[in-house]
């Protein structure tokens, strides 16, 4: 069951980062990749 989560939820990361992409809006994108910028240099310092 958990991989199956994982899975649903990663896919629904990589929906929502396409759907971003293709909006055009490029406030929205810078957005999105400064949040995941943000929250990938989070995640590495909380587990370090």
């Amino acid at each position: 069951m958990k991989k199956l989560v994982s899975f649903l939820y990663k896919l629904a990361r990589t929906a929502n980062d396409i759907e971003t992409l293709s909006s055009g809006d490029s406030k929205r994108v810078a957005k999105r990749a400064k949040n995941k910028v943000i929250g990938r240099k989070l995640i590495n310092k909380l587990m370090k």
